[in-house]
């Protein structure tokens, strides 16, 4: 598995903050079952927010090297038959 990107880690972490004060300020819940399904509630949507922040791409500059490594590997195209007999010819004479 991946290591989470400095931004999912920060997205998610402000979310779980941001949910957590905001739903015990609006429901002004002090009970401790409250209080645990309220953060058990923002630990999943920051959990959610953080999978959900697009991961960054590979460059594409590894592309063009491995278009270079391929290029460099050429491999000659069989001759065909004319050329095979205008080279005797040349030879031949």
């Amino acid at each position: 598995m991946p290591r989470p990107t400095a931004a999912q880690l920060a997205y998610g972490s402000l979310t779980v903050v941001t949910a957590t004060l905001a739903m015990l300020l609006l429901s002004q819940t002090s009970t401790g079952l409250g209080i645990a399904v309220i953060t058990v509630a923002a630990l999943g949507l920051g959990l959610l927010v953080a999978l959900t922040v697009p991961v960054p791409r590979p460059a594409p500059a590894k592309m063009a090297v491995i278009t270079t490594e391929r290029a460099e590997e050429r491999v000659p195209l069989p001759r065909t038959h004319h050329e095979a007999e205008t080279r005797a010819e040349s030879h031949a004479a």
